[in-house]
């Protein structure tokens, strides 16, 4: 049995990298005109402000999320009471990414780098307690600023492989002012997957993340409770609402001294987080700031040995 149990170990530590890598599988032309990419975000708005506005989470969130032969994605769409100009020029850099997307859980550090004219951002991911770069799954994105208007921002990562035969990660960020001082934000995460990933991913939500489910709801029980999707969908919508989440987050912690931004920045985001135990619960908050605050140092070590290259 024991063979069977590292199996199964080994199989849930892949697939926990494989949910929490960052990627998105693009199902409109990789080169769409940017007026398209504004025109369709200002579209969505009226057609799910309703949802935005009263839902069961209680917070202006939306998501939908797909799985296709071969591909998932997930579409979260969220309101952030922060001008538009504030937003795009807090995410518009790529070293401020690496300052919220390692907020999340599974992330064990961001380095950033420019080579040849083109931004890179390497992401260390691996399971949820604290393990060192090292020992990490290195995953590197191409960080591309797609549009950068006066009323329009579109940011797109990509990686071409990443764990378990996977290919086509991505990342898509886009933002559109709205009345009052707000900004709408739209943020894609999907990956494409071979027979390995889905055999291992399979295993991996019938054993270990049998209880383990996401937002959307796929029923209503007896009691008249929302029944939650689980599995490998269930699992990408976890993933990208914590990547909201630590976007939230950078913004609500912008303008904190720079001595302190890094202790709010991971309280807030575990705050926040904690809106949503069903789903997104997994240790208190004594144990992630402990882990996060390790984990920061060995980013910070790798960004000034990277700085050195």
């Amino acid at each position: 049995m024991m063979w069977a149990r590292r199996i199964l170990l080994r199989t849930s530590t892949v697939l926990v990298i494989v949910a929490s890598a960052l990627c998105w599988h693009v199902t409109e032309p990789a080169a769409e005109p940017v007026s398209a990419g504004d025109t369709a975000l200002r579209a969505t708005y009226p057609a799910i402000r309703t949802k935005l506005e009263k839902n069961q989470f209680g917070t202006p969130i939306y998501l939908e999320s797909a799985e296709e032969e071969g591909s998932l994605r997930v579409d979260v769409y969220g309101i952030l009471n922060y001008p538009f100009d504030a937003v795009r020029d807090a995410l518009q850099s790529p070293v401020n990414w690496c300052d919220f997307m390692s907020l999340h859980t599974n992330i064990k550090a961001c380095t950033y780098r420019i080579a040849t004219d083109q931004w890179l951002l390497t992401l260390y991911s691996g399971r949820k307690f604290y393990q060192s770069p090292q020992d990490a799954y290195k995953l590197e994105f191409m960080y591309r600023l797609v549009a950068q208007q006066p009323e329009y921002l579109d940011i797109t990562m990509t990686a071409d492989k990443g764990p378990l035969l996977t290919t086509d990660h991505r990342i898509r960020l886009e933002a559109a002012p709205l009345d009052k001082g707000k900004t709408f934000v739209h943020f894609r995460y999907a990956y494409r997957h071979g027979l390995l990933a889905r055999m291992a991913i399979k295993t991996y939500f019938a054993t270990l993340a049998r209880d383990k489910v996401g937002f959307s709801s796929i029923a209503v029980d007896t009691m008249g409770n929302p029944v939650y999707i689980g599995g490998v969908r269930g699992a990408i919508e976890r993933n990208a609402v914590r990547y909201y989440l630590a976007l939230q987050t950078y913004m609500d912690t912008h303008n904190s001294p720079g001595d302190q931004r890094f202790e709010n920045q991971i309280s807030r985001w575990y705050n926040l987080t904690a809106m949503f135990p069903r789903q997104l619960y997994e240790m208190d908050q004594v144990e992630y700031l402990a882990i996060k605050r390790r984990e920061h140092n060995n980013q910070l070590t790798l960004q000034k040995e990277g700085d050195k290259q």
